[in-house]
């Protein structure tokens, strides 16, 4: 007998705690990769009022959790690029608070940014985000200053993001960052 769910599978590394304080690069993405954010124009990003709306409520991530730090992002026509830093609470004085995971923190940034989307599209209760997000944990300083380099010339490379559906050509970032093998984090 076949069950009717299909089994998601994961994206995550499974050994490794994602609520660990250190950088890391995602991506999200919005459903069916709908340029729905803006567009790119001689290389530069315009968003919409649908970007701008996410673009504040990336920014609201890191006020309502003292735990992250937001480095560099970029929202892109159909995408997020970003830079998060989980940081150790002790010092904050939230001892004995469990942090967050990545997941749970990006899952919140998603709901509210649909959530503020719909409102605004009058679609409410509909799915604005794909279901998941790409990460990668960041190792070293090299690759976080390639990653930032990446993020903030985004736009200028549209014509090669794996995540246009008029994609020119391929990113030679892409293949450095599928490159990796499993390392810790720095912090």
């Amino acid at each position: 007998m076949t069950s009717r769910f299909l089994r998601r599978n994961s994206l995550r590394l499974s050994d490794y705690d994602y609520s660990k304080e250190g950088a890391y690069f995602v991506t999200i993405c919005v459903r069916k990769r709908e340029s729905l954010l803006g567009s790119v124009l001689n290389g530069k990003i315009r968003l919409n009022v649908l970007g701008e709306t996410v673009a504040k409520v990336w920014q609201w991530l890191s006020c309502q959790y003292p735990q992250v730090d937001l480095d560099e992002w970029q929202i892109m026509p159909n995408h997020l690029h970003g830079i998060v830093w989980l940081r150790d609470e002790s010092h904050l004085g939230l001892n004995g608070i469990k942090p967050k995971p990545l997941g749970r923190l990006l899952g919140a940034f998603k709901t509210v940014s649909t959530k503020n989307v719909n409102e605004i599209r009058q679609m409410t209760g509909l799915p604005f985000w794909q279901r998941n997000f790409y990460e990668h944990i960041i190792r070293d300083e090299d690759s976080l200053n390639r990653i930032r380099e990446y993020i903030l010339t985004n736009p200028q490379r549209w014509e090669l993001d794996r995540e246009n559906p008029k994609a020119t050509g391929k990113d030679d970032f892409d293949s450095w960052l599928v490159g990796f093998n499993y390392q810790p984090p720095i912090s």
